[in-house]
């Protein structure tokens, strides 16, 4: 058994943090994992879209605090530097990947577990789903890319105090404050992830990866060179087969290849 499980079913790829002994927290071996599995996916064009979930009834615990205590007597500024740096190329692929990215939250996530929820596109997490950025309990900083990404989905006032207060939020919460998409029974949680994921099977493949390059650089860009990036892009989709056939599906009142699914409890349009 890996520490971190990988499998492919129909296009849909399903990253498992495997340690449910220490709620999946973030060892060794699962980051040596991370970095040989993500620059596959992305390269990978028979994945349409990733699911990254816990194994136990755990999302992901975070950091190994046990390791790096362990670590202390010999490690010095430039080593954790290091560590930090090594992880670093893998975690970027996984802000940038150009499929979506779904991440099924039950149990804690907490640190590294917390940041590892924000890189996903959709979150949907159970009602026992509990986020933390825990860092400032252990006098540490945010890390895996919180520092970008938290304030990008909640603002900047609202990730200051979530950040430095390190307090709790329950799944409740969490849906308010837009760090969760839907709150999901948990026997229904994989189920949930696994239809919202199928969807991206139909769709356009170049669309999805342009509409979240775009969405990533719009609070950096300004209003002309979003306008300037619509229009490359739109003529880019207009040219492919996909659209072609989407376009001549609607006129003949044919089912559409890209369909959403359904919120859970609600029926099918």
């Amino acid at each position: 058994m890996s520490d971190l499980e990988y499998s492919l079913h129909e296009g849909v790829a399903t990253l498992t943090l495997n340690r449910p002994e220490a709620r999946n927290a973030l060892s060794g071996d699962m980051r040596v994992a991370f970095a040989r599995l993500v620059p596959q996916l992305a390269a990978d064009k028979s994945v349409r879209a990733v699911i990254l979930t816990g194994a136990g009834g755990a999302f992901c615990a975070g950091g190994d605090l046990r390791g790096m205590a362990e670590s202390r007597p010999t490690a010095t500024i430039e080593s954790w530097r290091d560590r930090m740096r090594d992880v670093q190329p893998w975690m970027r692929q996984l802000v940038e990947l150009d499929k979506p990215l779904i991440a099924a939250v039950d149990g804690p996530a907490f640190g590294a577990g917390f940041s590892l929820s924000l890189m996903a596109d959709f979150v949907v997490a159970t009602p026992r789903a509990r986020f933390c950025l825990s860092f400032m309990r252990v006098g540490l900083v945010p890390d895996f890319a919180a520092m970008y990404t938290l304030p990008r989905v909640v603002g900047v006032q609202r990730a200051k105090e979530l950040m430095l207060s390190a307090r709790e939020v329950a799944a409740d919460e969490a849906l308010r404050l837009g760090l969760v998409m839907e709150i999901v029974p948990a026997e229904s949680l994989m189920d949930r992830a696994g239809a919202l994921a199928r969807s991206f099977v139909g769709a356009s493949p170049l669309a999805t990866s342009l509409i979240k390059r775009s969405v990533g650089m719009s609070l950096a860009s300004d209003l002309s060179t979003l306008l300037s990036t619509e229009a490359n892009d739109q003529a880019m989709c207009f040219e492919t087969p996909y659209q072609a056939e989407a376009v001549q599906r609607f006129l003949n009142k044919r089912p559409a290849m890209f369909q959403w699914p359904a919120a859970v409890g609600k029926d099918k349009e």
